[in-house]
């Protein structure tokens, strides 16, 4: 027999004999009459209770979050509250059962908290609050979708193991020690990415996966130590095979959970991402492209590259002390100096008038089209470091003047990632996405001789300023992808203990095959207009990566270890 829930119930069913399950939200006692506000996960529904219905003593005992079972009669309330979708009608109370009761909650479940870590460690009250729980149907839903959706493709979705082989490329792995194979571990799966390659070996051709996976890396609010990954793969596609299918399922997405067509999904060079934006992750809800002054002006103190953004109709709220503060700010993300110049009262003022000339001011006026109360930002330094640290102020400075409209939904595929970065901390280069990343065909030759200048086939999709999604299109040759292990300081004999048995599988047949992996929180995160990641997840981590409700991670028994062959020592 199928439950109601508060909201199955209408106008259609008045004068129906109903059983509620729930608990009490609210009762408000007005002398003559009571009122019981039942709420379950659909929703709140009122409930009567006049002061002759004999079940009146057992309703003065009731208590917030009770647990109840109640029947009654459905009926139209004689005054409505259209803030409910129950608000036209009302149960009018025949029996009451007590199922449970509770104590007083640590904190309001109606109310605001400022203090998240309550909310943590008391998760499983915090997932009454209706936020969460619309977060964690709409979760569901998506899921749903993604599944229907790839299904009706062709697509398999398989399982790939939890217990996996240490591949230290990219983030830290989380380790699992072996207890039959002392001194031996697992990993726990950074992602699917050699087992969904050896699934198209194998002949699966299509693939998708709600996999989890787990990097053991600093947090930020868009990032958990565990996570939930839509991963597909596909063999015989190429780069808009991918392009198309994931925009299609975004399209299918955005209109079954916002009523939303989306229709563009602009393409953009990485080169031309990080020139025009600071970010190969700009955010296109609002314009703002850093400009290149240095054959504009001519500047003793401006070295190397020259670079603005313009900030129109705002120079009114730039006091000195304004200024001071968002210098303050500039430096915390770079050593480089941020020079400013307005346009107050039709004159042009600078921070570094001894420095620049009144032809210089003026060439800078006509080039930028700059108006009364504009003010423009200006820094110098080397290339990457003036690009990227004008993008950290481009962010700070739309979000501090409320320039991003918020109710769009702008997509934008990042193309063509340099094939390697230069990682200080390991004195060597790396992959910049993973080292199964195709390289662009024309940049075959420069693998090993001109890394800096080598470029992928690798894709992002970027979603109001956040990484959606990340793919590529992987190597399925041997020798090419020995030759890319060989370029980020893999020895053969590294490469044979870390992927041997991949390695291997290329012998006997590869498929040309492409792919992505899709942040399922991440997505749910933006569709739900929060900016916190663990607002999207049942029972998340800290951004220490630890677990306040159950207390985890935490000390096992000396037997355990013993078991493992552990000895745990003090750092």
């Amino acid at each position: 027999m199928k439950k109601i829930m508060n909201t199955d119930l209408s106008l259609k069913n008045l004068g129906e004999e109903v059983t509620l399950y729930a608990w009490i939200n609210k009762i408000r006692d007005q002398g003559f009459i009571t009122f019981i506000d039942l709420r379950d996960r659909s929703g709140i529904i009122q409930v009567s209770v006049k002061e002759d219905n004999p079940c009146l003593d057992v309703v003065k005992t009731l208590k917030k979050e009770y647990v109840v079972k109640i029947k009654g009669i459905v009926k139209e309330r004689e005054s409505k509250n259209p803030k409910l979708k129950t608000g036209d009608i009302e149960i009018d109370l025949q029996e009451i059962e007590i199922l449970n009761k509770s104590i007083t909650l640590p904190f309001e479940l109606n109310e605001e908290l400022s203090n998240e870590d309550t909310r943590l460690k008391y998760r499983y009250l915090d997932l009454r609050r209706e936020e969460l729980q619309k977060n964690l149907i709409t979760r569901h839903k998506v899921e749903l979708i993604i599944r229907n959706y790839l299904d009706s493709l062709d697509f398999i979705e398989v399982e790939t193991p939890i217990l996996s082989k240490a591949t230290p490329e990219g983030a830290r792995d989380y380790l699992v020690p072996s207890r039959l194979y002392n001194g031996s571990f697992y990993a726990l799966p950074q992602s699917p990415q050699v087992y969904k390659q050896l699934l198209m070996i194998g002949g699966m051709e299509k693939y998708f996966q709600l996999a989890r996976c787990f990097r053991d890396e600093d947090l930020r609010s868009d990032r958990q130590p565990e996570f939930t990954q839509l991963d597909i793969e596909m063999s015989f596609v190429d780069e808009e095979d991918i392009y198309n299918l994931v925009s299609n399922l975004m399209k299918e997405i955005f209109k079954k959970i916002k009523n939303i067509e989306i229709t563009e999904f602009p393409r953009m060079k990485y080169v031309d991402a990080i020139r025009d934006y600071g970010s190969d992750k700009p955010d296109l809800r609002f314009d703002m492209k850093i400009i290149d002054l240095k054959d504009i002006i001519n500047v003793e103190i401006l070295k190397d590259e020259v670079n603005c953004l313009v900030l129109k109709n705002l120079a009114d709220k730039y006091s000195r002390k304004n200024i001071d503060k968002l210098n303050e700010l500039f430096k915390t993300y770079t050593d480089n100096r941020l020079l400013n110049l307005k346009i107050e009262n039709n004159e042009v003022k600078t921070s570094f008038d001894k420095f620049i000339t009144d032809e210089d001011k003026e060439n800078l006026r006509k080039y930028l089209n700059l108006e009364n109360n504009d003010i423009v930002f200006i820094t110098s330094g080397k290339y990457e470091e003036v690009k990227t640290s004008l993008g950290f102020l481009r962010k700070h400075l739309a979000l501090e003047h409320d320039l991003i409209n918020k109710n769009i939904y702008k997509f934008l595929w990042v193309t063509e990632f340099p094939m390697y970065e230069y990682s200080e901390e390991e004195n060597r280069y790396v992959s910049a996405h993973n080292p199964f990343t195709s390289p662009k065909k024309e940049d075959v030759d420069k693998l090993l001789t001109d890394k800096e200048n080598c470029y992928s086939r690798a894709y992002d999709l970027v979603l109001n300023g956040y990484e959606l999604l990340s793919g590529s299109v992987r190597i399925h040759n041997k020798e090419l992808q020995a030759k890319v292990f060989e370029a980020i300081g893999m020895t053969i004999e590294d490469a044979n203990d870390k992927f041997g048995f991949f390695m291997e599988a290329f012998n006997y047949g590869a498929p040309p095959h492409a792919g992505v992996g899709i942040g399922i929180e991440r997505l749910l995160m933006i569709l739900q207009n929060t900016d916190n990641i663990r607002d999207v997840v049942a029972f998340p981590k800290t951004l220490k990566a630890t677990d306040l409700m159950s207390s985890s991670p935490s000390g096992v028994y000396d037997k355990q270890l013993i078991e493992l062959g552990i000895e745990v020592k003090e750092k």
